[in-house]
């Protein structure tokens, strides 16, 4: 679901392991549904007793992500050296598409091969 957002993004997640990629990818498939947003990330974890900050590198840049209790995720802020100010609640897709606007990038998707063909193309 989307959640809810304030300081803090709120949202609950569901997640299950999924053994075969390209087999759920032709499953989804055959019941009707297409991707309609694809990214791309390589993400670093560590956690504790209360919560997890993840590190993941985009096309785009790296995004922080501090989740857990609201007091715990703005504790780590702290000692991170991350101002309440720089929070950022967007998804990727909502991040992709100000990053675009901001750009001019005609990249379609956040892939490392879409965004590196769109800047050739800009560059040219």
């Amino acid at each position: 679901s989307r959640g809810t957002a304030g300081r803090h993004k709120i949202r609950v997640e569901s997640e299950t392991a999924v053994d075969n990629g390209n087999g759920m990818s032709n499953v989804l498939r055959a019941l009707g549904f297409e991707p309609s947003f694809v990214y791309e990330k390589f993400r670093s974890e560590w956690s504790d007793e209360q919560g997890h900050v993840v590190l993941d590198e985009t096309p785009i840049g790296h995004v922080a992500e501090i989740e857990g209790p609201p007091r715990w995720i703005d504790r780590t802020a702290k000692q991170l050296g991350i101002a309440r100010r720089r929070y950022i609640t967007q998804s990727y897709a909502e991040m992709f598409a100000h990053w675009k606007r901001r750009t001019g990038s005609t990249a379609r998707n956040l892939t490392f091969a879409d965004v590196r063909a769109s800047n050739l193309r800009t560059q040219r």
